[in-house]
């Protein structure tokens, strides 16, 4: 005999989001681009990263476009 649809609603598990990937009052993880090679043993690439990095958490911005880069890198002073 087939389970109707209100027994299978009722007996499976509940439903669990896993996008949000935190507890309840924990703080959103940040993601950073450049986290694994953060030691490039070059300041200048290391001070550019941690601006990068800067630039996404307070925009939360997971990825940046080429015109945002160019911004960041204003922001550090460079000049053509």
């Amino acid at each position: 005999m087939q389970a109707t649809i209100e027994e299978t609603q009722t007996s499976a598990t509940p439903f669990v989001d896993r996008r949000q990937g935190r507890a309840e009052g924990q703080a959103p993880r940040e993601r950073r681009q450049f986290q694994d090679s953060r030691e490039a043993g070059r300041p200048e690439v290391n001070e550019l990263a941690a601006a990068v990095d800067l630039y996404k958490v307070s925009n939360h911005r997971r990825f940046i476009t080429f015109e945002e880069l160019y911004d960041v890198m204003i922001s550090l002073g460079y000049h053509k």
